[in-house]
């Protein structure tokens, strides 16, 4: 009920951020003025998400050049990259383009995991370069971790909504193989939704292979 009630309440500025029909629903999450008062009072932590499949290996629906684990009911879809100006807006971060998206919402929450390429090269430079083509971030933490077996950098940061006036938490983490850097993000429709999609994502950084 709690989702119903929230999307009712946002149904006025969801529709005016999603009008354009932004790469088949891939749209900026924006963030509800709550977002302060759930931030304050709900903890990180949160149990594990249960596997249904796996993404990234050649016949899925997002081939990469890593596989990783889906959590159940989160449903992948590829993301053709294009020369319009809606796909420049929003498909393409600092040295990133957007190939993957795994809506959350037939998993009950709101939100996406969304998997970016970038060009040969350090993890850590390419997602730094993605996180500073973010506008109105703060809060930016890095550090040096674990993707599967792979070494990983992950980053923590929060972004400003201007119209909101709030903030949310996102995050996401860079492997570098062979074919380019890989950056898988997670943001979410505010903080709330964010933490309780942390499962997935930590499914999916947790269980990272190299194809």
């Amino acid at each position: 009920m709690r989702h119903h009630l929230r999307v009712r309440t946002l149904a006025p500025a969801l529709a005016a951020l999603t009008a354009a029909g932004l790469l088949g629903g891939c749209a900026a999450d924006p963030v509800p003025p709550h977002v302060a008062e759930d931030s304050a009072a709900r903890p990180t932590a949160a149990p594990k998400a249960a596997a249904r499949a796996s993404l990234g290996a050649p016949g899925t629906a997002c081939p990469l050049p890593v596989s990783f684990d889906l959590a159940a009911r989160w449903k992948p879809k590829a993301v053709q990259a294009t020369d319009d100006e809606v796909f420049a807006a929003l498909g393409k971060q600092g040295p990133a383009t957007m190939v993957c998206e795994i809506d959350a919402k037939p998993a009950g929450n709101i939100g996406y995991l969304r998997v970016w390429s970038a060009g040969k090269g350090e993890a850590r430079t390419a997602l730094e370069g993605f996180v500073k083509a973010e506008e109105n971030t703060s809060k930016v933490v890095y550090k040096e971790t674990k993707a599967g077996a792979l070494p990983a950098t992950e980053v923590t940061y929060t972004v400003h909504n201007e119209i909101m006036e709030e903030s949310k938490e996102e995050r996401a983490f860079a492997v570098s193989t062979p074919k380019g850097v890989v950056i898988v993000h997670l943001g979410g429709l505010d903080t709330q939704e964010h933490r309780e999609m942390l499962p997935a994502y930590e499914l999916a950084r947790s269980s990272v292979t190299s194809l």
